[in-house]
C-alpha cells in the first residue's frame, strides 16, 4: 500500500506598477523556518477550504490585500523545497495598483512591502524560482492582453504605458511602431489633459476604453503586441 503524507499550500505572486518599476508584494516571516526572511505570501490550504479560497484568506490575512482577479500560475513540488514536510505548493499571480491598497502585516507575517523586481531581498524556500515563472507568464501575457487596464493610473501619459512594456519585457521598443500598434487597437481614448513631461511640451493623457476592448472581444478581436 502506498502512504502518502504531502501536505497542500498556496503562494501568491502579486504584482504592481509603482514608482515607475515593475514591484511585488512580500512579506517578512514571523514563524520558523526562515523566521525573519522574506516570502511571498501564502500558506497551508485548510481542510474545508478551495485553493481560490485559501490563496484569497492567505493574502488576505498576512498582507490585507484583496483581489478581484488571480491566476493560477504552477504547481511547485520538489521533495524538499520545504524543510519541514514534503509540500506541493499551488501558485497563483495577480495584477494590482499599490495605490489602492492599504497593506499591512498580520497573522505569520512581520512585515510587508512592495519590492522593485530588479532589487529583491533573498527569498525563502523556493519563491525565487516562482518568481522567475510569474515573471515569464506577465511578459507572455503582456503580448495578448493589456494589462495596462490593472497596472496604470485611470489617466496615464502615453509615454507611462511604453515604460510598462519596456519595465515588464526588460528591454527596449520601438516607441514609433509601439504607439502605431496600440492606437490602431481604438481601445485608448486620448483626452484634452495634459501634463508636463519635464522640458518638453505637456502631452495628452490618456485612458484605456474597457467597454470597447471587451466588444472588440467578443467579435474576435486580437490583441497582439510582439
Amino acid at each position: 500500500m502506498i502512504r502518502q503524507n504531502i501536505k497542500i499550500a498556496v503562494d501568491a505572486v502579486v504584482f504592481g506598477y509603482k514608482d515607475k518599476a515593475l514591484n511585488v508584494l512580500l512579506i517578512k516571516r514571523d514563524i520558523e523556518p526562515f523566521k525573519d526572511s522574506w516570502a511571498l505570501p501564502g500558506g497551508l490550504v485548510l481542510e474545508d477550504e478551495s485553493l481560490e479560497q485559501a490563496v484569497e484568506r492567505e493574502l488576505k490575512e498576512e498582507t490585507n490585500v484583496t483581489v478581484d482577479y488571480m491566476e493560477q500560475l504552477y504547481s511547485f513540488g520538489k521533495p524538499n523545497r520545504d524543510p519541514r514536510n514534503r509540500v506541493v505548493s499551488v501558485t497563483y499571480f495577480a495584477l494590482v495598483k499599490p495605490e489602492h491598497h492599504d497593506i499591512k502585516a498580520d497573522t505569520d507575517a512581520k512585515d510587508v512591502a512592495w519590492f522593485d523586481v530588479q532589487d529583491l531581498p533573498d527569498l525563502t524556500f523556493d519563491h525565487k524560482t516562482i518568481l522567475e515563472k510569474a515573471k515569464g507568464r506577465l511578459r507572455s501575457k503582456l503580448t495578448y492582453e493589456p494589462i495596462g487596464f490593472d497596472l496604470l493610473d485611470d489617466k496615464f501619459l502615453f509615454s507611462d504605458l511604453e515604460k510598462l512594456y519596456m519595465t515588464i519585457l526588460e528591454k527596449q521598443i520601438d516607441r514609433r511602431n509601439f504607439r502605431k500598434k496600440i492606437l490602431s487597437f481604438n481601445i485608448l481614448e486620448e483626452l484634452d489633459e495634459k501634463v508636463s513631461e519635464g522640458r518638453g511640451r505637456p502631452a495628452n493623457l490618456f485612458k484605456f476604453n474597457k467597454k470597447q476592448y471587451f466588444k472588440h472581444q467578443k467579435e474576435g478581436f486580437l490583441f497582439d503586441i510582439k
